[in-house]
């Protein structure tokens, strides 16, 4: 037994799985302690500090921690922690702070050092190489002046840098494995002095007592060695995480097209994790030969020659074990594909959500996701077979070596007479020998494992970084501050440059426009400059900082101040500037906390206008050198439009005199710029001020006449308006759009929250009522910094949107085990615990055989009946194998079972959520489809096993020693005590740790999906190293729960290896008590099975609470499988009737729609009717509820009261497939899937090849899609980041042309688009749809002036509804609105 424990079999740990290792000792199943501690390394902090303060901070927050430094203590400090723990669920700010050497910020850059170090040797030695030898494969280690990584560099880095603890590591190991050779010397002894009546008993007492000692000694320095091991393993990890944190950071974006963020997360959790897994298995590689050899000494001594036979069977199977890790090893670099894969396209469909329900497409993606389940859980059965075939050779391994051995022994001479000591004796070192005999395949295996994992996060290191020298940044002729010469990019090397032969400069302060049709290249151009793309000749130069508003705004789940601050010290008086030029003052006063109003994950509970203009405010703020902006303008409506460039843009605005870049579609604009540059193709067609550019009648000067005959006079009659109307028109648009409903989604967003983003702004909407009904406001009046004050002090607590992940508290309740069980089938699980009892007592029959054996009368110096003794000995112990594997062959059933089971509920679930879904983080659900899916996967099930093994194990070896030495009954209710007291303390820290440890997990992802989206922005604002500190900040955060459940497996360690300790000592005691009384070979039975009690004591407890912690996924996944579903996708009994909707008519009858029960009606009593064939444009300022009105219709919000009739048919009595398949929306931001052009446009394959060549060329994407040698096979990439915005706007208005429906919704699907395209699309509308029903929600009204109707809403009533021209001569709310487009 103490040799078990020299194998770490005693206790080891990590967080979820604590001891891997230890798993060998006892006959359970092998692969179990390779996924045995598999994900546990993670934290909560103290106080969790808000995300938008970590940047800033390079620290986790963790000074609220109760004065404890240490983030990894002796075991005796832990006890008070314990205690606190037994009495109430532990939090947060009850764990320790971490030591300064443990910190990621210091791991990560000790690695990285490294790291560079290696990096410059491999490249000067490469160096020297090539100029001896001209290598062609030589050249290519050096990139632009760095040398590339290599794979050995990677992993010498990793060496280099943590190495040093193994030798301390080495050491103590060295010492736990002689000393556990010393217990069956002493045990010979033992049974030597049983046999010889005439020895003194205080000799008993001694050797009994040495036992005692010797184990102690054993368990004190076995957990120094797991101290020292798993912190080495938990920097491994930090430092992983670090590193390939800030690789995502620099990877060019043909490097972020081919690993996906699915991909890259998995880098950072799994592979990870299988080297902090791997770490306390490296000792093995010399330790295991030791152990085997000093085994096979001790044996010789006691056995003679026979036992070369036991060896000879030992080395005939390693090839065998071989074949099977390397098979496992296969299975596992599939399974990674496969899981990479599932995790990928989840993230595209939690992203895409909304546009999924809008086109009832969610079938589709549901088949893609179970399609590769199921390869998944193909793999899965295989690789369970597989691991049942190992399992039955790892148990019968050991016992077939002792049955060879002792046949050998006693069949080869007839006088080798088998008596106690010798029998004993063998199977204690044959255990001691059985540890590293199994250990070794396993460590191949995880070696293996780890190697395939070692070579993903190398691929990845070594990918092309961002080159920083692209742009330079300190040299730029006199006068200007931004310069290109001869530029040619590309996004890509393999793909065609994107921009060539570019020469451009701009002077020092001034404005200029940058103007073209859609793909031309306006975006990549500020790409270029950024730094973005690949510079294949030319130079740019950049003087000064820079700030950057991309196209679509990245906002960050932080408060709006802080996302405006973006890292810089408050200035108030510049805020309070950027906020009123970027009119988001109203929005203070109308978001629930002002300025400190946190926003949720991608800006969910912000309207698309008011994300641009945070965005333009953090620019503003910025008060950098060079503004590149990036088409803010188009997401805002019109007046809105002007008051930004006047106040921001412009001549007049706060950013006159610095240096400004702007790309737009707006042409009213372009007068006031100092030049424009007009690009087609990628290349400069013109380049010149407004005025020049019209005199030269080039194609700019065509394009402004057809698409803006008076645009000068409209200019003009903008700038004759008197002072008093400009007061006017401020005072409506400054409440213009933070209650606009428009619901422009970025690319990636995880459009459940569509609804909160409704509900924030509702309550904006009910809060400017509410002031309204008391007085009129006049919000310009007020002092500037006045209002401000009012703004933030009146809202100074931080205000949260997103909730806390929820911890459960307590004990796991016992439904989950039931659920589990129920998933697994009762009848599996019932068996497999017989099937374990069966093996037990298969078990006892071999040992007590073997005892009877051993005391057979010798006669003539001979045994008879070997023959027999041998026959029976191996008959119980191939039973024992067999039992074993046909209840490892009916866990790994029942667990794949399980596994689709709980995966296919949550993926129902997700599937069929509404979109009125509380705010929850993707990163959240997405942790759910990994990290606890993988667990449900491949971790559970080996848990259960090990549990009844090691449960079984205990109560036989009580049942034996009590059978052998009933005196030994007397200790054992003390003992039992003590051992529930340690095993009850142990449990409820561990669990909470553990749940801890899973809710800190999630932000890790959430800041590193976040990251990834924002990267340009991060880099351009220069605020890499911000973000770095705040990813080191969660880790550690993550870290802190981590280090105390380490010191939890050591605290339990210690104390249950004493209790195995008396357990042993008693045994012996009673043994030399009550020597008169029993034979050698009893004796030898009861010692050598208490020697194993320990670690089968130790097991027990660790597998229960390992079991207890992993469940919790089980309990994750449900939670999240039970979330209130929307109505059912078809009605059986209440389908339309075939071609519905032939008129396409739709009638609002007293239609009245809230967000949720108990709140007020965003829509109120609304009845209109429109004629089949009718245009409607729609329009209203702040939160009419324009697009909860489109909503409606698809049913995303149901009715709180009235009907929606389409033809005279209730949509509230059909399935919502039925519903939302004959209606088409194009949504205001486009999102595609990566995948074929083919599939994004028609998933389910219901439309012809020349259908949808139809539908591009109406769309205007045949030229492309036609010069693409794919055709239609084109590959978009996640998110469609491979097209233009502008082009994801034309495969969407492709999309609906395919469906030809009667009902068409467009939510200003034309906003990122230039005029001449619009025009056309506008165009292409009126003649495809001529007699279908078309409702558009506009921000440019000269989109719907020739529209049958406009309906125009205000706070959710219907405030005007006839022909424009009527509208216009009312002179109403549409007229005041004409009027600010320059219209009317």
């Amino acid at each position: 037994m103490s040799g078990c424990r020299g194998f770490g079999l005693r206790g080891s740990s990590s967080s979820s799985g604590s001891c891997v290792w230890s798993v060998a000792s006892s006959p359970s199943v092998p692969r179990s302690f390779q996924l045995w501690h598999r994900a546990r390394s993670q934290t909560p902090s103290a106080s969790p500090p808000s995300i938008s303060t970590l940047p800033w901070c390079s620290l986790p927050s963790s000074s609220r921690a109760p004065g404890r430094s240490h983030h990894f203590s002796p075991p005796r400090i832990l006890t008070p922690l314990a205690i606190l723990s037994y009495r109430r669920p532990l939090e947060e700010w009850d764990l320790w702070c971490l030591n300064k050497e443990d910190r990621s910020h210091v791991v990560v850059q000790r690695l990285l050092e490294e790291r560079k170090k290696q990096q410059e040797q491999a490249a000067r030695h490469q160096a020297a190489e090539a100029s001896g030898k001209r290598l062609s494969s030589e050249g290519e280690v050096l990139l632009g002046g760095r040398p590339q990584a290599q794979e050995p560099p990677f992993l010498r880095a990793l060496m280099a840098t943590f190495g040093s603890s193994f030798l301390l590591s080495m050491f103590f190991k060295l010492t736990q494995d002689l000393l556990s050779f010393i217990n069956p010397q002493l045990l010979s002894v033992l049974i030597r002095f049983i046999s010889n009546p005439t020895a003194p008993t205080w000799w008993g007492f001694l050797v009994a007592g040495l036992m005692f000692v010797c184990s102690v000694m054993q368990t004190l320095i076995l957990h120094q060695y797991y101290r020292c091991i798993f912190v080495m393993g938990l920097r491994f990890r930090t430092g992983i995480i670090g590193v390939i944190y800030r690789k995502a950071l620099v990877i060019t974006s043909s490097v972020k097209r081919e690993s996906t963020v699915g991909e890259i997360v998995n880098l950072m959790s799994v592979d990870a994790q299988r080297f902090m897994d791997v770490v306390p298995f490296v000792n093995l590689l010399w330790s295991a030969p030791l152990q085997m050899i000093l085994a096979v000494y001790f044996l010789w001594q006691n056995l003679g020659p026979s036992v070369l036979a036991g060896v000879a069977l030992m080395v005939l199977l390693i090839p065998l074990n071989g074949a099977v890790a390397v098979k496992m090893r296969a299975f596992q670099v599939e399974q990674m594909k496969l899981k990479d894969s599932r995790v990928k396209l989840m993230s595209e469909i939690l992203g895409g959500i909304k546009v999924l329900k809008l086109y009832a497409w969610e079938p589709s993606f549901l088949k893609q996701v179970e399609d590769i389940r199921q390869e998944e859980l193909r793999l899965m059965r295989q690789a369970a077979y597989l691991h049942a075939t190992s399992t039955f050779i790892w148990i019968c391994t050991p016992f077939l070596v002792t049955l060879t051995t002792l046949g050998m022994y006693v069949s080869v001479d007839k006088n080798n007479v088998l008596d106690a000591e010798k029998a004993f004796v063998s199977v204690s070192l044959f255990n001691i020998l059985k540890i590293p005999l199994n250990m070794l395949p396993q460590l191949i295996s995880n070696l293996a494992q780890t190697s395939v994992s070692l070579k993903r996060i190398q691929h990845f290191l070594s990918q092309d970084e961002l080159d920083s020298q692209c742009v330079e940044r300190k040299t730029i002729t006199p006068g200007y501050t931004v310069t290109i010469h001869n530029g040619t990019f590309t996004w890509s090397q393999n793909l065609p440059p994107t921009l060539h032969s570019l020469d451009i400069q701009v002077p020092k302060g001034a404005l200029v426009a940058v103007v073209g049709p859609v793909g031309c290249g306006k975006s990549s151009l500020l790409s270029a400059l950024l730094g973005e793309m690949e510079k294949l000749e030319g130079k740019v130069y950049m003087k000064g900082s820079v700030a950057y508003v991309p196209q679509q705004a990245w906002i960050q789940n932080c408060t709006l101040q802080e996302n405006v601050l973006f890292g810089q010290a408050l200035d108030p008086k510049r805020y309070q500037q950027a906020l009123e030029a970027c009119a988001l003052l109203a929005d203070l006063e109308v978001l629930p906390g002002g300025s400190k109003t946190e926003i949720g994950e991608k800006g969910i509970n912000l309207s698309g206008g008011q994300r641009q203009r945070v965005s333009l405010a953090r620019a503003v703020y910025s008060d950098a050198d060079i503004f590149l902006l990036d088409d803010p303008l188009s997401a805002v409506d019109s007046h809105v439009a002007k008051h930004i460039f006047d106040q921001v843009i412009g001549p007049e605005g706060v950013l006159a005199g610095k240096t400004r870049v702007l790309v737009t579609h707006g042409i009213s604009f372009l007068p006031q710029t100092d030049f424009v540059i007009v690009l087609a193709d990628g290349q400069v067609s013109e380049i010149g001020t407004y005025a020049a550019l019209l005199q030269r009648n080039g194609s700019f000067a065509n394009f402004l006449r057809n698409y803006a005959p008076d645009e000068g006079k409209k200019h003009q009659e903008a700038d004759s308006r008197t002072a008093l109307e400009d007061k006017e028109d401020e005072e409506v648009l400054l409440t213009e759009d933070p209650l606009s409903n428009h619901t422009d989604l970025t690319v990636h967003e995880p459009v459940t929250y569509e609804v909160q983003k409704q509900f924030m702004r509702q309550l904006s909407a009910m809060s400017l009522e509410r002031e309204g009904q008391g007085r009129p406001v006049p919000r310009r009046r007020l002092g500037a910094a006045e209002k401000v004050v009012q703004a933030t002090e009146a809202k100074a607590s931080r205000v949260l949107l997103t909730q806390e992940e929820k911890v459960e508290m307590g004990t796991v309740k016992l439904s989950v085990f039931w659920d589990y069980a129920r998933a697994v089938g009762l009848c599996a699980m019932l068996t497999i615990c017989l099937l374990h009892g069966g093996q037990s007592a298969a078990a006892i029959g071999a040992n007590v055989w073997l005892s009877a054996w051993t005391g057979e009368a010798v006669v003539n110096g001979q045994q008879n009946n070997t023959s027999q003794r041998l026959g029976v000995y191996a008959a119980l112990g191939i039973l024992q194998g067999l039992l074993v594997m046909l209840s490892a062959i009916m866990m790994a059933v029942g667990g794949v079972q399980a596994a689709r089971l709980l995966h296919q509920a949550l993926l129902y679930n997700k599937m069929r959520s509404p979109q009125s879904f509380d705010t929850m983080p993707s990163g959240r659900i997405l942790n759910r489809f990994s990290k606890d899916v993988y667990i449900i996967d491949e971790v559970l099930a080996p848990t259960i096993l090990m549990l009844l093994n090691s449960f079984y194990n205990s109560i036989s070896t009580l049942v034996v020693i009590v059978a052998s030495t009933p005196l030994f009954a007397v200790v054992i209710l003390p003992l039992a005590v003590l051992y529930l007291f340690v095993q009850r303390l142990y449990v409820a820290t561990s669990r909470q740790l553990k749940r801890l440890e899973s809710v800190s997990r999630s932000p890790i992802y959430s800041h590193f999906l976040e990251t990834v989206t924002g990267s340009s922005v991060i880099r351009a604002y220069g605020r890499s190293q911000d973000f770095e500190a705040i990813s080191d900040a969660k880790v550690d955060t993550n870290q802190r729960s981590c280090y105390p459940y380490i010191a939890s497996n050591r605290w339990l360690g210690v104390r249950v290896e004493f209790v195995g300790n008396c357990v042993v000592f008693f045994t012996a005691l009673f043994a030399v008590i009550g020597r008169s009384s029993q034979s050698p070979g009893l004796v030898g039975l009861s010692v050598s099975y208490a020697l194993q009690v320990t670690l089968a004591l130790n097991w027990t407890i660790r597998t229960l609470s390992d079991l207890e912690s992993n469940i919790v996924a089980v309990e994750r996944v449900k939670e999240y499988s039970k979330t209130e579903t929307e109505a059912p996708w078809v009605v059986e009994g209440s389908r339309p009737p075939a071609g519905w909707p032939l008129q396409g008519e739709v009638e609002f009858r007293n239609y009245s729609v809230r967000y949720r029960p108990g709140l007020e009606l965003v829509l109120k009593d609304l009845s209109l009717q429109v004629r089949g064939g009718e245009k409607v444009g729609i329009v209203g300022r702040t939160g009419a509820g324009k697009s909860s009105m489109t909503l409606c219709l698809f049913r995303i919000l149901e009715a709180a009261e009235g009907d929606i009739l389409i033809d005279g048919l209730n949509v509230a009595d059909i399935g919502l497939h039925d519903l939302r398949s004959q209606l088409t929306i194009i949504p205001q931001d486009p999102i595609l899937f990566s995948g074929t052009l083919r599939m994004n446009l028609d998933p389910f394959g219901n439309y012809s090849e020349e259908d949808m060549w139809r539908a591009l060329e109406l769309s205007h994407l045949h030229t492309f899609v036609s010069s693409q040698p794919a055709g239609l096979d084109f590959q978009c990439s996640e998110g469609g980041e491979n097209l233009s915005v502008g082009q994801q706007q034309l495969v969407c208005l492709a999309r609906a042309l395919l469906r030809k429906s009667r009902i068409l919704v467009l939510d200003e699907a034309t906003a990122a688009i230039d005029l001449e395209t619009d025009d056309l699309i506008q165009a292409t509308i009126h003649t495809q749809c001529e007699t279908c029903t078309v409702l558009t929600i506009a921000h440019r009204l000269n989109t719907i002036m020739d529209y049958t109707r406009v309906l125009v809403l205000d706070k959710g009533t219907i405030a005007e509804f006839d022909s424009p021209t009527n509208l216009i001569a009312a002179r109403g709310i549409f007229y005041g609105m004409a009027r600010d487009a320059g219209l009317a």
